[in-house]
């Protein structure tokens, strides 16, 4: 009778090697789920986030488009109106209706697209640290306004009359190239007057220091030159010149604001 229960219990070990093996991967596998619960949170912390910020432009962008047509004869004002634009497709004027309430549903949201940025990181901060990002996020909208005003107070009164007027030759000028040309200046320029903002917020995290900034001005001079040809519509050095020294100014404000964020 041993012999046989000693038989059977050598029979049922393989069952039991299975079921002691499928635990052990099981336990294994819940250890690693529990432990990637805090990475998956965080993950659908950011996408419940950014579907907010999306939603905001959504709906920022559909109040613009109310007041989109009085836009478009304001930034129609430096080519000579609307008369002075020509349009040869179909749908190029809803796309430029389009493109003008898009950005001021841009210029609008920014302080809740920084806002629901904010909330993503305020977790992991301090309270000093808190209440600095939270005073930053009006100057978000202050600056990326700053920057759109420079652009069109600055730069379209320069730029626009020397293409049109270039080799004495007389412009057709088609209203997507128009607004796509303005549209993307403005907001390249508004994003690049940012860099005060983020120089701050990253010398409060510890990330760089005033001290970095300055030592590096050599890389940061030929990081802007090749920031403004970009931006720049025309290769003239005229037009590449107003759009690096406020950039090169913002730099030099970029540090003072690091020198001031590292300080606590």
């Amino acid at each position: 009778m041993k012999q046989i229960g000693l038989k059977d219990k050598k029979r049922r070990a393989p069952w039991r090697n299975y079921l002691s093996a499928f635990n052990r991967a099981h336990n294994k596998a819940k250890q690693k789920l529990d432990a990637s619960l805090p990475l998956l949170e965080h993950i659908n912390e950011l996408r419940k986030r950014l579907f907010k910020a999306l939603g905001a432009v959504v709906l920022t962008t559909a109040i613009s488009a109310y007041f989109a047509s009085q836009a478009i004869d304001y930034l129609a004002g430096p080519i000579g109106g609307r008369d002075a634009l020509v349009s040869i497709e179909v749908t190029e004027n809803i796309a430029i209706f389009m493109r003008v309430s898009l950005l001021g549903g841009l210029l609008l949201g920014m302080p809740i697209i920084v806002y629901q940025i904010a909330r993503f990181v305020l977790p992991g901060l301090k309270k000093n640290e808190s209440r600095w990002l939270f005073i930053g996020i009006p100057f978000a909208s202050i600056l990326f306004a700053g920057g759109m005003g420079f652009t069109w107070f600055v730069m379209i009164p320069t730029a626009v009359p020397f293409l049109t007027t270039f080799l004495d030759i007389t412009t057709q000028v088609r209203p997507q190239n128009y607004f796509e040309f303005i549209t993307k200046l403005m907001a390249w320029i508004g994003l690049s007057f940012e860099m005060p903002l983020i120089a701050f917020i990253l010398a409060k995290f510890k990330i760089i220091t005033g001290k970095q900034l300055l030592k590096g001005w050599r890389y940061a001079l030929v990081g802007i030159s090749i920031l403004a040809a970009t931006i720049t519509p025309t290769v003239d050095p005229v037009n590449m010149g107003l759009v690096m020294l406020p950039l090169c100014g913002l730099y030099i404000f970029s540090i003072f604001l690091a020198w001031i964020g590292g300080r606590n």
